[in-house]
């Protein structure tokens, strides 16, 4: 039986019709991901989500828990438009997500709180007093 040689580089016709290709010879950049990052810290007594959303405002944020369900959402549109005697110039901008997180049964809904600092949306979603972890305990032995 002969071996197998697997080739690690792509074939030229992928290279050359990747969309990486277009978009750097014609200096095109779309829009393929606009989710935005998030981190999720568990702690001893709450979950941490940190969304990094910069050129984004609280006001253009929306939270709903329904279910065991948080959501979250934003939508930002922005026009400007610049006249001057020879031309009109538009610009128009756009940009939007949605992302849903399951809760665990054992946070405590009613007390998620949320804040907006320098591009950054954290929300802190407290654990029930019968699910935070509690310190080690030492038992007599008698």
């Amino acid at each position: 039986m002969l071996p197998v040689i697997k080739s690690s580089f792509p074939s030229l016709m992928n290279e050359f019709l990747n969309d990486d290709w277009f978009d750097g010879f014609f200096n095109i950049v779309p829009v393929k991901n606009n989710m935005p990052t998030v981190n999720i810290i568990e702690e001893k007594d709450q979950f941490r989500l940190e969304i990094a959303a910069p050129g984004l405002e609280k006001e253009d944020f929306k939270l709903d828990l329904h279910n065991d369900v948080l959501t979250i959402s934003a939508e930002k549109k922005q026009e400007n438009e610049e006249k001057n005697k020879k031309y009109l110039r538009r610009e128009f901008s756009y940009c939007s997500f949605k992302r849903s997180f399951s809760l665990p049964e054992y946070v405590d809904s009613d007390k998620i709180e949320a804040k907006h600092k320098n591009g950054i949306l954290t929300i802190t979603i407290p654990k029930k007093e019968e699910a935070k972890e509690k310190e080690p305990k030492t038992i007599k032995i008698e």
